[in-house]
């Protein structure tokens, strides 16, 4: 796996381990109630489509390892550009469901990768 790649994918990683401590606790009530939790949430699931996104465009082979991977960069498009027809109910779907697989699926790609990859990805 390229280097840019990996970046990439321990950006969705990153961003996957910041959804789940944002609703870890929570419930669809708390997050249609409250407006900074659904930011935060819009925020990561954007970064995710995006890096996906960009990802695939250095290794199209990607798309056979990250499941509705299409998925995920079309959701991206649509909380960013349709922002007001996105559901709050859809949203904590894809939360409860699609999270959990897409964070073991990077992170079974990432075991394989090299490990200076994340400290590149995280200069912050």
């Amino acid at each position: 796996m390229q280097l840019e790649t990996e970046k990439l994918l321990f950006d969705v990683q990153r961003a996957c381990e910041l959804l789940e401590q944002f609703i870890r606790g929570k419930t669809l009530d708390d997050y249609c109630g409250d407006a900074l939790l659904r930011s935060g949430v819009e925020r990561q699931l954007g970064i995710v489509g995006e890096a996906l996104h960009q990802a695939l465009r250095i290794d199209a082979d990607l798309e056979n390892f990250i499941t509705d991977l299409w998925q995920i960069v079309r959701f991206r498009n649509i909380l960013i550009h349709a922002y007001s027809i996105v559901r709050h109910e859809t949203v904590w779907g894809i939360l409860q469901a699609n999270l959990p697989v897409l964070r073991e699926e990077v992170r079974t790609l990432l075991a394989g990768g090299q490990s200076d990859a994340q400290d590149a990805s995280s200069a912050c």
